[in-house]
């Protein structure tokens, strides 16, 4: 397991390059995560650089082909600061991001804590710690010249790609009664390209994926608190951006976001 010096070192590193909108080939062979755990040690650091409440957390690698994209074998988390979130119709900069996709995704807001355990949840469980529906859109980014070559240990390292992400308003109480796997979601690049997705698209459905969340946190010691918010997962093959687009996404009856790019 990685000293706690060095996991704070890493965590540094990473973290000046986001700061300066500069990346690194991976990290220094001395400081380089060998495994999942040794990767959420170092992320854990991030929590040094802010004071604000953490918002949440969001899941990387939904789907068997985002997986493939990155070389990974499975989901990865990663933590949602305040400072990442924007409102309903922002626009932001695409100067220093290098993956330049937006992604169309489901957010779930605890209304009561779930503590770590050593025995797994099940999704009933999950779900009745859920307080709200949102609708949500993520730009991702990363720290690494190539993101696909670097591995599963230090892509955690690096927040799951964490960057930006866009939260809407609460949905009303009757999402509960959709089958949130089939739901359809949509996007629209404004006057350039439409695509189409469905819930199930996370990991086969986003309360399964909620799941998975919960229990790679409780795994790791982790409790999520009252009133965080997790994105899980993209619903739709991500979307390509470039300055001047802005993304519509519509949730069919569970409500519409909107992002512009500069």
């Amino acid at each position: 397991m990685i000293d706690i010096d060095d996991a704070r070192a890493a965590a540094d590193l990473l973290l000046g390059h986001r700061a300066a909108g500069t990346r690194l080939a991976q990290l220094p062979e001395r400081l380089r995560p060998r495994s999942r755990a040794d990767g959420y040690a170092i992320q854990a650091q991030w929590l040094r650089q802010t004071r604000s409440p953490l918002f949440g957390w969001k899941i990387a690698a939904t789907s068997a082909a985002g997986q493939r994209h990155i070389n990974v074998d499975g989901p990865l988390a990663g933590r949602l600061f305040a400072e990442m979130v924007r409102d309903d119709g922002a626009t932001v900069s695409l100067t220093r991001n290098l993956m330049r996709v937006a992604e169309v995704e489901l957010a779930f807001r605890f209304g009561t804590a779930v503590a770590a355990r050593s025995a797994p949840y099940g999704v009933d469980e999950v779900m009745a710690a859920v307080a709200s529906l949102h609708p949500a859109i993520e730009i991702p980014d990363s720290r690494y010249e190539d993101f696909c070559a670097v591995g599963a240990a230090q892509l955690i390292a690096d927040d799951a790609c964490a960057n930006l992400v866009v939260v809407g308003p609460t949905v009303g109480a009757a999402w509960r009664d959709v089958d949130l796997a089939r739901h359809p979601v949509s996007a629209a690049v404004v006057g350039k390209s439409n695509h189409e997705g469905r819930g199930g698209n996370a990991l086969g459905d986003p309360r399964i994926a909620l799941t998975w969340l919960v229990n790679e946190l409780s795994g790791l010691g982790v409790t999520i608190d009252a009133g965080q918010c997790v994105i899980t997962g993209t619903c739709i093959t991500p979307v390509n951006v470039v300055p001047g687009d802005r993304v519509r996404a519509h949730y069919g009856g569970l409500g519409e976001l909107s992002v512009g790019f500069d």
